[in-house]
């Protein structure tokens, strides 16, 4: 079979049920029809449509990725169509380049945080964040220091999904079924402070608390042997956690005092998510390494990219030194091309300007969330939230069969019904999450928070 606009919905999902394998996803659970599977056709504006017609806003900008919506197509492929002409493809590979990828790397200098100036591209986050790896072990390893060969991640956060990168994962339902990880990795606290002791509400004594207990890990593995620190500005998983007050700061300082690398993950908080081109900047980071993808293409094409600091470059750049590292399709003209007109658009329609103009009232709408029994906590900022769901035992969890009608059931359902993909969590602790589109309007933002008030109200109604 031949798809097209025109192969009718049931035809394409069961197709898929044959045919495709579907990430994160229990394939063998699809139906034979692929009944459960929702096929998107169409995109315009923030919004999306499935293959019978029906629109969604698309509350999740794809996965995070969209941060332009799906009505920019026609200046994305005049600058794909520009590209092709002139140069399909050439590596950036043994002493080779080409002007699109050049171009991108500068530009990139431009806005990055202070200090970086170089680009490692590749073709997704997880590459990125794998590449961030090497750059830190070969860093320490022509810096004298071979022995650096620990991490330090953050608990339930996720840094990608190949084996490098699932190393600094400490979720067993995603690391256990493939082994040991590839990379030592010694997990400390998040910043999440819902259920925490009321004296954690200071953020200057959270943060003490926090620097201290990674302070003690470092020690305790053994300050030599930690080559780097990886976390996110905003925490993805866990539910768009924030960092209290001085917290990155209080990393660079313990990076410059115990000699390991702090790499701030960006995949999802660069390019306006988080009304800033860099989540970080909104905290006073200063990372050694930045690690990105999804919306440095706007969801237009695949790209990841590790940004890098000179004093890193000062190093693994000695004369002699090789970086043995490298992927196919780093820095495609054609991804580099796009990466290229996004910026462009970004900065011509004022992107950035939209998201912190509208921040605050999204913000007062999904705090407002709070009221309802079935919401803990709401955590976020910009066009980024997540509401925490506490369910009808005395502990707050839920009970099997209440975390199976709501958390699982209703809550998506009725999302879905009214018009709006947003993101269930079902896991240990029930989320749902919004990151609409970055040209989102206040009309469009008030519905997003109207439908998760009336989805969120009547499953309060049933705890």
């Amino acid at each position: 079979m031949t798809t097209s606009t025109r192969t009718p919905a049931g035809e394409l999902s069961a197709t898929a049920a044959r045919h495709l394998l579907l990430n994160m996803t229990p394939n063998g659970s699809l139906g034979p029809e692929g009944e459960n599977v929702l096929v998107v056709r169409r995109g315009e504006g923030p919004y999306v449509a499935d293959a019978d017609g029906r629109r969604y806003i698309d509350g999740m900008s794809g996965l995070y990725c969209c941060q332009l919506g799906y009505s920019y197509g026609p200046e994305f492929a005049e600058a794909a169509q520009k590209q092709l002409r002139e140069l399909c493809y050439s590596p950036l590979w043994t002493a080779s380049a080409h002007p699109t990828a050049i171009e991108l790397a500068e530009r990139l200098s431009w806005i990055a945080p202070v200090d970086i100036e170089h680009t490692f591209f590749s073709s997704g986050g997880a590459e990125a964040v794998e590449t961030a790896w090497k750059i830190a072990r070969r860093y320490h390893a022509l810096n004298g220091e071979p022995a650096r060969t620990k991490a330090i991640a953050r608990r339930g956060a996720y840094h990608g999904l190949t084996i490098g990168a699932l190393s600094l994962t400490d979720d067993p339902g995603l690391t256990d079924p493939y082994g040991p990880p590839a990379i030592d990795t010694r997990f400390v606290s998040n910043t999440n402070r819902f259920g925490l002791a009321p004296e954690f509400r200071d953020d200057e004594v959270y943060t003490a608390h926090l620097l201290a207990e990674l302070e003690a890990a470092i020690l305790a593995e053994g300050p030599g042997t930690v080559a780097m620190l990886i976390a996110e500005p905003v925490q993805n998983r866990g539910g768009c956690i924030t960092p209290p007050k001085g917290y990155w700061p209080g990393l660079r300082a313990l990076a410059d005092r115990y000699g390991f690398l702090l790499v701030a993950d960006e995949v999802i908080t660069a390019f306006g998510r988080v009304g800033e081109w860099f989540g970080g900047d909104l905290y006073g980071a200063r990372p050694d390494m930045v690690t990105v993808a999804k919306g440095i293409t706007a969801g237009y094409a695949p790209m990841g990219a590790t940004l890098v600091s000179t004093k890193v470059t000062g190093i693994i750049n000695r004369p002699g030194a090789v970086l043995n590292h490298g992927y196919t399709f780093a820095g495609h003209p054609l991804s580099a091309a796009i990466a290229l007109r996004n910026l462009e658009i970004m900065e011509r329609d004022r992107i950035l300007e939209n998201v912190r103009a509208l921040q605050d009232d999204l913000a007062r709408r999904m705090a407002a969330l709070t009221d309802l029994p079935i919401v803990g906590d709401v955590r976020g900022t910009g066009f980024f939230y997540s509401c925490e769901l506490v369910g009808d035992l005395d502990d707050g969890g839920f009970s099997d069969r209440a975390r199976a009608d709501l958390v699982v059931d209703l809550i998506p359902r009725r999302l879905r019904e009214a018009g709006l993909l947003a993101r269930v969590y079902n896991r240990s602790a029930p989320l749902v999450q919004i990151a609409p589109p970055l040209i989102s309007d206040r009309h469009l933002l008030d519905r997003i928070a109207d439908i998760l008030a009336e989805t969120l109200a009547e499953a309060s109604a049933r705890i």
